[in-house]
């Protein structure tokens, strides 16, 4: 595989685990696969890519990652991501972990713990990174930064301030139930936000003089 002498998908690194688990993703799960791409950093050097459940475990652990924090649908996937890192122990290894320091990387390797909670979805929008992506390649929207995105930087081009996308974020809160927040939620952040901040001005549109001329004589009002 590493030689790039098998065509895609003609072989694939298992983990030994339980093809008799509950779990399906610890019945030997596929750990590398064969790809012939060209890659930004290394050209053609690697044939062969690691599948994202191990891969983000070690890169978790490499990087010194103490808690990785993912939706709900990766809880299935925890017990595989523990696996991984405490089967390939970057933290108590010193020849796995020497060669990451010699290229750079911290000294400081954990062993991550993986959080799971419920996706933040808003009624009436689209919050999916893949569906957001198909509108900013195919030019549907001005990129990223476009005001009708439920981006940050959409967000922001619409106005919204960070102290309310806080506030919302504070509100909406950490959960494992799925829930659909209403969009008046967020709206409501900015209000709140904007109220003690924004100065208010009054004005009166197409003014028309008014005279009065049967008022008595001295009258003042109160």
């Amino acid at each position: 595989m590493r030689a790039g002498e098998f065509p895609d998908g003609a072989r694939t690194l298992r983990a030994k685990i339980d093809m008799a688990s509950g779990n399906i993703n610890l019945r030997d799960p596929a750990l590398y696969r064969i790809k012939h791409v060209e890659y930004q950093n290394t050209g053609n050097a690697w044939p062969i890519y690691p599948m994202y459940d191990f891969a983000h475990a070690l890169g978790d652990s490499i990087e010194g990652i103490t808690h990785s924090l993912c939706t709900l649908e990766f809880e299935d996937h925890r017990p595989l991501y523990d696996w991984c890192v405490d089967n390939v122990d970057f933290a108590h290894d010193d020849a796995l972990t020497q060669p990451l320091v010699d290229a750079g990387l911290p000294r400081e390797a954990a062993k991550p713990r993986q959080i799971e909670f419920s996706r933040l979805n808003i009624n009436y929008t689209v919050m999916s990174k893949r569906k957001l992506m198909a509108l900013v390649t195919e030019q549907l929207v001005d990129g990223w930064e476009d005001p009708r995105m439920p981006t940050l930087q959409g967000l922001r081009r619409r106005g919204y301030t960070p102290a309310a996308m806080r506030l919302f974020a504070e509100r909406v809160g950490i959960s494992k139930q799925n829930s659909l927040i209403d969009f008046s939620v967020l709206e409501g952040a900015l209000r709140e936000d904007l109220d003690s901040a924004a100065p208010r001005r009054m004005a009166v549109i197409d003014p028309v003089k008014l005279v009065l001329t049967n008022l008595p004589e001295g009258h003042e009002d109160s």
